[in-house]
């Protein structure tokens, strides 16, 4: 015959003090032979537990009906040893990973456990609802119970009065701000006279907050709360209830239940209304917004809610119990000043939990930091989570000072630089302090630059200049560090100084974003630059630029061939030139203040032939120029810089370039590589193509010198310290050692 299959009890279902207690009940159980978990089992444990709930509940009993608790033990010790039970289809699996079968008694315990803590909108069952269960007509320990004096209807009353000491589902922020347990915030008065306005209605009282995430919605919802303690709410409301996020998630329905009977006299604050009106299929979730869409018809409790703008469009204005029956305060991301003022309320807090000092002159700093640079928050979040940032790196360093150098007075004080090198550990923007190697390095970028770029020597200088403005904090903060337009023929260098320009920022010319406008070129790509809206395809995906430069916001943003791209896509760019900021399918700003634009161009090239370019052909360049782009266009360009052709004596100093990316590479094998200058000369007449500047090169080097040179490399073998000649003869390129 097939064993019945078992399944292991749910542990969600309860509170991790009944857990435990169940597990340590197993363990007895099993060690003395019973086989399975009963009632009288889980009784003695939660008896057992000196500092549990059951204990002093059993105490309480005790001391009114005049017995002594040890004798109550001592019977239902004795009772664990009479009924082992039967067993059920259910095992409880403990964190070590062994299993203790339930009897038949303990599951219908377990089970009307669960209902009596649903029947008080609880969101687990807890001991005291397992002691009641217990108590009850039918089971094994209801007689011993009983006759103690602990009853189903007198456990009904214990529950009643340790509703909220079991588990805190929901908070009274007005009752722990009267015990000085709530967080001191700052008032943004004019926002809290308008919402106690609305409080004080006569009907449809209901307020609903709107805006973004982290510019203080709920922080106005606490500060109201503080008010209220000091006798200045609104009149007729004495409470503000919030519910614990745990219970939302785990059984809104419940929670919401919970949460409105509590705040009867006064104000529910429901965070995050909208998700409440969002498409489900979890019944608690749609149980919970019939609940709320009652609550909202009715007047006692008040409701306080929390959304965003288009939340509220989209998912709860059209609902009309809600939108009917409330108003709406849209809550606006504080200025600077406001943003200090805040931080300066939750300043002795942070000196408190970090053991630090914070100075004035850094909150100052953190304002203006988080809004130029942590674009992704508004403030005060971005702000605060700023200045926790910088609070934790001063607390590491200190204690690294204390615990290597344990005989010097650590820094255990905050300043503005050190706001600066949080924001440059956070974003990788150089906003720190230049220190002397810094300056001298930014002061000789044009040198440095030069090491790579032959020649042209207008875009170089033109960058250069951008940089080194942005470097000294003498930039516009809302545009990007600068924005160029590089013409010129192929092969003359325009990529190769957006590269060489990331490798002098970043110290390697890969940390560069480069899109290739060919890929374009009709208006749906539009999505792939910044990503789709919602409901289109593709919309979770992002887009190809934004995603990018969020995860790079100081970078350099390479636009290949740009006179491609369509109309569309130039005006995204436009937006990008002239706000410093673009906003993606998923409605999130992303700062491009930080980043340089260069989009490279062959427009007009045919009339760039000459090295030296004349006033005429500039002229013909620049009148291509205007006829492709719109003048609003061309006017937010900090710079439109020509590139001129390269002359033989450039593309050889190219050549002598590329050929030293060539030594490199032997390096690693201890092996020097030496060109004469008739190989050189040899390299450059291969060039078919000299129109195409220096771009052959590669493939020239490529095919002629390291192909070659791995061939020889390979069947040579030459040891480590070998210098290899590379030469040119009749008989074309020669390869020898010495």
């Amino acid at each position: 015959m097939a064993q019945a299959k078992r399944s292991n009890l749910n542990p969600r279902l309860f509170t991790p003090e009944l857990m435990t207690a169940l597990t340590d009940a197993g363990v007895l159980a099993r060690r003395s032979g019973q086989g399975r978990l009963t009632p009288e089992a889980l009784l003695l444990q939660l008896i057992h537990e000196q500092k549990g709930p059951i204990r002093r509940i059993l105490a309480g009993f005790a001391q009114e009906r005049g017995f002594d608790l040890p004798d109550l033990e001592r019977e239902v010790e004795r009772l664990t040893r009479v009924h082992a039970g039967r067993d059920s289809k259910l095992d409880l699996l403990d964190d070590h990973g062994d299993t203790t079968p339930l009897s038949e008694e303990m599951t219908i315990v377990l089970d009307e456990a669960l209902t009596i803590a649903k029947a008080m909108d609880e969101i687990r069952a807890a001991p005291e609802h397992a002691l009641a269960a217990m108590s009850q007509k039918g089971i094994s320990t209801a007689g011993v119970l009983q006759h103690h004096g602990v009853t189903p209807s007198a456990m009904l009353q214990v529950l009643e009065s340790t509703a909220l000491q079991r588990e805190t589902l929901t908070r009274d922020l007005v009752a722990l701000a009267k015990e000085g347990e709530l967080t001191p915030l700052y008032y943004r008065e004019s926002l809290l006279r308008e919402l106690i306005n609305l409080l004080s209605l006569a009907k449809d009282r209901h307020v609903i907050l709107l805006g973004p995430p982290g510019v203080g919605k709920h922080s106005l919802a606490t500060s109201l709360a503080h008010l209220m303690a000091e006798g200045n709410g609104p009149a007729g409301l004495d409470k503000l209830v919030q519910i614990s996020e745990a219970a939302l998630i785990d059984a809104p329905d419940r929670a919401i239940r919970a949460g409105l009977r509590q705040a009867r006299g006064g104000i529910l604050v429901l965070s995050d209304l909208h998700r409440f009106f969002e498409r489900t299929v979890r019944p608690e979730v749609i149980k919970a917004a019939r609940e709320i869409q009652q609550a909202f018809l009715n007047q006692d409790p008040v409701l306080i809610g929390t959304t965003t703008e288009t939340d509220f469009d989209e998912k709860l204005a059209p609902d009309s119990a809600v939108k009917g029956h409330s108003h709406t305060l849209r809550v606006p991301e504080p200025d600077h000043a406001e943003t200090v003022a805040i931080l300066g309320v939750h300043r002795g807090q942070l000196e408190h939990e970090y053991h630090i000092e914070i100075s004035p002159d850094s909150l100052e700093t953190a304002a203006t930091m988080a809004k130029r640079y942590l674009g992704d928050a508004p403030l005060p979040d971005s702000a605060m989570h700023l200045l926790h940032r910088t609070c934790a790196l001063v607390r590491m360093g200190a204690q690294q000072d204390l615990a290597f150098r344990p005989q010097t007075t650590s820094d255990e004080h905050l300043d503005a630089e050190d706001v600066l090198l949080a924001v440059n550990m956070m974003t990788g923007v150089p906003v720190d302090k230049l220190g002397a190697d810094q300056r001298s390095r930014y002061a000789r970028m044009v040198e440095h630059i030069h090491q790579r770029i032959i020649g042209q020597d207008e875009a170089v200088l033109a960058v250069s200049r951008a940089i080194k403005t942005a470097r000294v904090g003498l930039k516009d903060p809302k545009r990007p560090i600068g924005s160029f337009l590089f013409l010129g023929p192929t092969g003359v260098g325009k990529t190769e100084l957006a590269k060489a320009l990331a490798e002098f920022l970043f110290g390697d010319e890969d940390a560069s974003i480069e899109l290739d406008m060919s890929e374009y070129q009709n208006e749906s790509s539009v999505n792939r630059l910044i990503g789709a809206p919602p409901g289109y395809v593709g919309y979770e995906g992002g887009g190809q630029l934004t995603d990018a430069v969020r995860q790079q916001p100081y970078a350099v943003v390479l636009f290949d061939e740009a006179e491609k791209a369509h109309s569309r896509v130039m005006d995204v760019l436009l937006q990008v030139m002239e706000e410093g900021r673009l906003t993606d399918g998923q409605g999130r700003t992303v700062s491009f203040s930080e980043t340089v634009i260069i989009m490279t161009s062959n427009l007009g090239s045919e009339y760039l032939v000459e090295p030296v370019i004349s006033d005429a052909g500039r002229e013909l360049v620049m009148g291509e120029v205007k006829r492709h782009y719109r003048p609003e266009f061309l006017n937010r360009l900090d710079e439109i810089i020509l590139f001129h052709p390269l002359s033989p004596e450039q593309l050889r100093l190219i050549l002598g370039l590329m050929l030293k990316k060539e030594q490199k590479l032997l390096q690693a094998r201890e092996i020097s590589l030496e060109v004469s200058e008739e190989a050189r000369t040899w390299l450059l007449a291969q060039n078919d193509h000299p129109e195409w500047g220096a771009r052959p090169l590669r493939r020239i080097i490529r095919k002629w010198v390291r192909e070659p040179l791995a061939d020889y490399l390979l069947k040579a073998d030459p040891p480590p310290g070998t210098e290899v000649q590379l030469d040119a003869g009749a008989d074309g390129l020669t390869f020898s050692t010495r």
